[in-house]
């Protein structure tokens, strides 16, 4: 089958090409730099053309482009796609609807959701590991107790940081809101207690639902604001309770962030550097984006793959994939992190062969080759 990669700046590109390659596939790549596009007629001609070129039996993209989709809905060509990112606003376009599309989603309330609705186009796909590329970095001796790889969401995109002109109500409810839902694990009931706030939130920073979607101003304000603010003081919450036990390594966009027993070593690339941290860590963390609703983000594949011991949230579809307490282990509360640090880094058998369970767990049933299979087996 010969399969035409929409190509961007997406992680898991090289997994995947060489996962289509491994599995008897040809790939032709399509250079897709303008992402955001939802209609660019030089763009929509320069595909057509491609495909008309190339003659591929389906069209493949990392997240759901609505261009991509109309083009392949008039060429008559499958178009699959697999959304790694939360939220994805581009999955609430009309366009997700066209019978061309197959679109793979990591997060299964996300999945049933749209389901719900009447949209049978989205399908539940977890995410994947590329175990053989991983494996091949070799086992370094653990020079980390614990680490964290992801952004502390303090940076230029923090919209909430921007609303300035909200009234002493208004900052109060938000602020009483995220900390009540940051006591919750399982559950998301931000966008759903919004309405009290919401012509508050559109003054202080107008956000409008595009054109061409379904999305409300509810989804946009929680998913993109509020979700992303609350995910960063939970985060910070969470590791400077470990600091105050622990020596933590910490790798992340902003390099001027510090606190007391934190190694700040800014960030850590995607192939070469980010699976050896985790390879070297004994504990590393994953704390969900709080956008997610049941899923097990990409992360949490790339620590398992990578032999490295994974401590999580509570994410509901981590149960459906792997056994707690034999592949990852999770905390349910701050209390609850700290004692399993604690313990982990005092049991090192369990840890290792935790660590050993997930990453083979991972290698038997949740590579880049299974997702392929699985894509095209409904073709």
């Amino acid at each position: 089958m010969k399969i035409l990669f929409i190509e961007w700046a997406s992680f898991g590109n090289a997994d995947i090409k060489n996962a289509f390659t491994e599995e008897g596939h040809q790939v032709v790549c399509f250079p897709f730099s303008n992402k955001d596009a939802r209609r660019d007629a030089e763009i929509e001609s320069a595909l057509t053309m491609k495909l008309r070129e190339s003659g591929p039996d389906a069209v493949f993209s990392f997240n759901y482009f609505p261009l991509v989709s109309n083009v392949c809905k008039r060429e008559d060509l499958p178009y699959i796609s697999w959304v790694y990112d939360s939220p994805y606003v581009m999955l609430y376009s009309y366009t997700a609807i066209n019978p061309c599309n197959t679109i793979y989603v990591f997060d299964r309330a996300l999945c049933q959701e749209f389901n719900g609705a009447g949209i049978k186009t989205v399908h539940y796909l977890p995410m994947a590991a590329n175990t053989q590329r991983l494996d091949a970095l070799g086992s370094p001796d653990p020079v980390y107790d614990v680490s964290f790889v992801g952004s502390l969401y303090n940076e230029s995109h923090n919209f909430y940081d921007r609303m300035e002109n909200l009234s002493e109500y208004a900052r109060g409810y938000l602020e009483g809101l995220m900390q009540a839902q940051m006591h919750v694990q399982g559950y998301n009931f931000i966008q759903e207690s919004l309405s009290p706030v919401m012509e508050e939130l559109y003054r202080a920073l107008p956000m409008d639902p595009n054109p061409d979607g379904v999305e409300t101003r509810e989804y946009l304000y929680a998913q993109y604001v509020i979700n992303r603010k609350l995910t960063g003081l939970e985060r910070l919450r969470l590791l400077t309770a470990v600091t105050q036990k622990h020596t933590m390594d910490l790798f992340t966009l902003d390099p001027a962030f510090s606190l007391p027993n934190l190694r700040n070593h800014g960030t850590a690339d995607y192939y070469a550097e980010m699976p050896l941290v985790f390879k070297k860590s004994r504990i590393n963390l994953n704390i969900s984006l709080r956008s997610i609703k049941s899923g097990m983000p990409l992360r949490a594949f790339d620590i398992m793959g990578s032999g490295g011991f994974l401590l999580s949230n509570y994410q509901e579809d981590f149960f459906e994939n792997f056994t707690p307490g034999i592949d990852f282990v999770y905390y349910e509360s701050e209390e609850d992190l700290l004692q399993k640090i604690n313990y982990y880094l005092n049991h090192e058998d369990e840890r290792i062969a935790i660590a050993k369970n997930g990453h083979d767990q991972v290698a038997a049933a949740h590579t880049y080759r299974d997702r392929v299979r699985e894509m095209l087996s409904g073709l």
